[in-house]
């Protein structure tokens, strides 16, 4: 990965390579969708064997250098460019150049290659490995930059059988998407998949979905991407958006308010009355913010409106009233304090964890549901335990 500009200081500028790595990621979803029509269980990695590459078995098949130039006029790849040789002692390094079987070695920059460059002979167009062969050597030999120097030294040491098996190998694609272009590409694969009312949301969970699993790629904590999985993420997502599904647009990682803040709030105060453990709070905290920004997001997306919700509301108190009543039925007259406790925990877990009530019929995510009755919980709609009214009441007046 590079990324170069003709207006920065490049060997100091922060803005630069940050540029580079997001070119980097976003590439990566690009190949995926280039390829979903391929073997399905051909995987992509990321800052594992190159800044992207392809494999298949866990062997590296494909290798791609990446290379953005910020500004108007990327300059030439020439037989000279720092990007050129920096790029083949960075394959050099990797492995064994004079391999013929070695993985295929792909450049793909925003510049443009001249007519007649040893570049210009590795393109798939015109291709002739041996002319760029020898236009490589001679500019090995003869460059005088002190910046190519090892990469051309390290060159010529190989033996000449390995130099023409190490440049058969290798492929450039010049004048490729820069960022913008990329997300165009991206969008235009992409378009005939979405739901064409919601095309921008659908875009924003699917650069979501890839900026996640490409973060934990580069973290190592997640193992290459299949196109087989970007194509059920892809099938996924957009299953979301059908007349009885809806797509989840909040993942409980983005949440930031603080949960100590609510800790004063009638829905808390309600599952401190039953005794709730501190861990379960703190999740009904996360439902709550969470349902409540998914709520928000829908309606301003026009996913749904405002009928809808007070719908499924009517639906979750006409469940929560059944349950209630039973529950207090099945209590004796003398219940103990204890008993009646024991008696909402129970409600609140059959109600907030096992409950299959849900928005639509095809959406599963059951947070929603969960902070929406905690939500019914804090304008005092609902409660948990058998007595909470009057709990309530007394819990505000010695607040007052």
């Amino acid at each position: 990965m590079d990324s170069t500009s003709d207006a920065w200081d490049t060997s100091h500028s922060a803005a630069a390579s940050a540029l580079g790595y997001l070119h980097q990621i976003r590439w990566g979803l690009l190949e995926l969708l280039r390829s979903r029509s391929d073997d399905p269980i051909r995987s992509l990695t990321m800052e594992m064997y190159d800044d992207v590459a392809w494999g298949n078995a866990g062997m590296p098949t494909d290798l791609k250098q990446l290379k953005l130039h910020i500004g108007a006029t990327p300059p030439n790849l020439t037989d000279a460019s720092t990007d050129l040789w920096r790029t083949l002692r960075v394959w050099m390094d990797v492995g064994s150049p004079g391999d013929p079987y070695g993985p295929t070695l792909s450049l793909i920059t925003t510049s443009s290659v001249g007519a007649g460059s040893a570049a210009s002979y590795l393109r798939t167009v015109d291709r002739d490995p041996r002319k760029a062969l020898s236009k490589l050597e001679e500019t090995a030999r003869t460059s005088t930059s002190k910046e190519t120097e090892t990469s051309r030294g390290q060159f010529l040491s190989l033996g000449a059988a390995d130099r023409a098996a190490f440049v058969e190998r290798v492929f450039v694609v010049d004048q490729s998407p820069d960022l913008d272009g990329v997300d165009e590409e991206v969008a235009l694969t992409l378009r005939w998949l979405a739901p064409t009312e919601h095309f921008d949301t659908f875009m924003d969970q699917v650069w979501g979905w890839w900026s996640r699993t490409s973060l934990r790629m580069l973290q190592r904590q997640r193992g290459p991407v299949t196109v087989a999985e970007t194509q059920s993420a892809l099938e996924r997502i957009r299953d979301g958006y059908s007349r009885e599904n809806l797509p989840t647009l909040v993942e409980a990682d983005e949440l930031e308010t603080d949960p100590s803040s609510h800790h004063d709030r009638t829905y808390v105060r309600q599952l401190k009355l039953l005794q709730v453990r501190p861990r379960p709070i703190e999740k009904a905290i996360i439902d709550y913010q969470r349902a409540y920004l998914q709520e928000t997001r829908w309606l301003d997306r026009h996913l749904v409106d405002i009928e809808e919700l007070d719908n499924f509301t009517e639906r979750l108190v006409d469940e929560w009233e059944r349950a209630y009543d039973h529950m207090c039925d099945q209590l004796p007259d003398d219940a103990s304090d204890g008993d009646k406790r024991t008696a909402g925990r129970a409600l609140l877990h059959a109600l907030c964890n096992e409950s299959a009530l849900t928005i639509r019929a095809r959406f599963q995510e059951q947070f929603h549901a969960r902070g929406r009755r905690h939500a019914l919980a804090d304008n005092r709609v609902i409660g948990w335990h058998p007595g909470f009214e009057e709990h309530l009441e007394a819990m505000l007046l010695e607040t007052s």
